[in-house]
């Protein structure tokens, strides 16, 4: 381990799923909700933890207003800058944009089995970003960030699908969804040199013991 550092990928907070917010991608138009109320505690509950936790070098965030917000009480309380990258936006998935997920389960009789059975769904998505060029372009916004910043721990806060982008391929997961990271959850990676190994997965202690990052 002498010599590693940590990649934090971290989850947004719960999305508002009222809203109608849309915003320009560079690959088209993308839901772009702010946070719920809970995801705003959530947001609160991950700053405590992190402020508790060794600094990382740098944080990088996707634009997308529910990372934003997700990141923002830390780096106020923290007083660090927040680099955004375009590359970190969730997958565009085309026609399912902004529709809730009981509509996505009403427009085709087949996705409801799928997620009974633990198969993936994305695919069925009218209009949806190609898979292999949604990991690659998360892969490669990831290592640019790396190779930007060669020394010290690094933060991001970004989604779901961005953080199973980067992951499956370390594990040689074909699949474009192996797990569901919860809402403010941290995702760690080691990084030895040129290696990446994951080492931890959906913590969210914060919100399950938040009385353990009480400074």
């Amino acid at each position: 381990m002498n010599g590693s550092r940590v990649l934090f990928l971290v989850r947004h907070g719960r999305s508002d799923f009222d809203s109608n917010d849309m915003t320009d991608t560079p690959r088209g138009k993308q839901f772009d909700p702010p946070l719920s109320e809970l995801g705003r505690e959530q947001a609160g509950l991950l700053a405590k933890r992190l402020m508790l936790m060794d600094p990382p070098a740098v944080v990088y965030c996707s634009p997308m207003r529910r990372a934003r917000e997700t990141v923002a009480p830390y780096a106020q309380s923290a007083s660090v800058d927040v680099h955004l990258d375009q590359d970190l936006v969730e997958a565009n998935i085309g026609a399912w944009e902004n529709k809730s997920f009981e509509e996505i389960l009403e427009s085709d009789e087949r996705i409801l089995h799928h997620v009974r059975n633990q198969q993936p769904i994305w695919w069925y998505a009218p209009g949806a970003e190609d898979l292999q060029a949604f990991r690659a372009r998360v892969g490669e916004a990831i290592e640019r960030i790396l190779e930007r910043h060669p020394e010290g721990d690094v933060l991001i806060v970004c989604h779901g699908g961005v953080i199973n982008a980067f992951l499956a391929p370390l594990l040689g997961l074909p699949q474009e969804m192996f797990f569901l990271p919860e809402n403010t959850s941290i995702n760690s990676v080691v990084l030895d040199g040129e290696t990446r190994r994951l080492r931890f997965l959906n913590d969210v202690m914060h919100l399950s013991d938040p009385h353990l990052f009480e400074a």
